[in-house]
């Protein structure tokens, strides 16, 4: 398996399965089988796993997993759930997110909202998923993010896209670039993910924050 952060389900809680199709006179409802299959295949590309790779951890063939994933055909709740284990994802949750609906609202209560391992995680942060998802791809991401004096204040990240602070407690030094920015509550900061950025300095033994990440417009 890919070596990759761990499936975030409530980040995947989404449209995965386009649940109705809209036509001019009637809305046709999809089947349960394309939903779960829309569900196994978004999740399974998400962990940038191949259909050989997923198929192997779970022990079905490639064939069943590739007709499953396209709704050719139902599965056992044995399968479903081999396959569930294998992208970490509970029974329960599979199904939840193939019945979740286009254009409805997600509501995440404080208890819901999963710590999640990302990059910095090994640097001491932690974080916590605070959005949902809608639509064919991931838009945005957002995270509180905690960190206290055992943290490694010197991690730097890069990616693509964009990326909004906000900080609720405590006092950092947040490095964009060759810039260098004093973050205290209530101040934000906005700058492109792709130049090298992270916290310089904590100021404050414990310091939080939420961070948005903006995904680059397709091209």
């Amino acid at each position: 398996m890919s070596k990759t952060d761990p499936p975030d389900v409530d980040r995947l809680r989404r449209d995965h399965a386009e649940a109705f199709e809209r036509r001019s006179v009637a809305v046709s409802p999809m089947p349960m089988e394309q939903r779960l299959g829309r569900v196994i295949r978004h999740t399974r590309q998400q962990l940038k796993l191949t259909l050989a790779d997923l198929a192997s951890v779970a022990q079905v063939s490639v064939a069943m997993l590739s007709r499953l994933e396209t709704g050719q055909t139902s599965a056992s709740l044995d399968v479903l759930i081999r396959i569930g284990g294998a992208l970490g994802i509970e029974l329960s949750e599979l199904f939840r997110l193939a019945e979740t609906r286009p254009g409805a609202a997600q509501q995440m209560k404080a208890a819901d909202q999963p710590e999640v391992v990302r990059t910095g995680t090994r640097h001491g942060h932690a974080y916590r998923l605070l959005s949902g998802q809608f639509g064919g791809r991931r838009l945005f991401e957002s995270y509180l993010i905690d960190m206290k004096d055992d943290a490694a204040p010197y991690a730097r990240f890069q990616h693509p896209g964009q990326e909004f602070l906000y900080m609720l407690t405590g006092r950092m030094r947040y490095r964009s670039g060759d810039e260098l920015f004093v973050m205290e509550p209530g101040d934000s900061l906005t700058f492109l993910a792709e130049v090298v950025h992270g916290v310089e300095e904590m100021l404050d033994p414990h310091v939080q924050f939420i961070s948005v990440l903006v995904e680059p417009a397709a091209s």
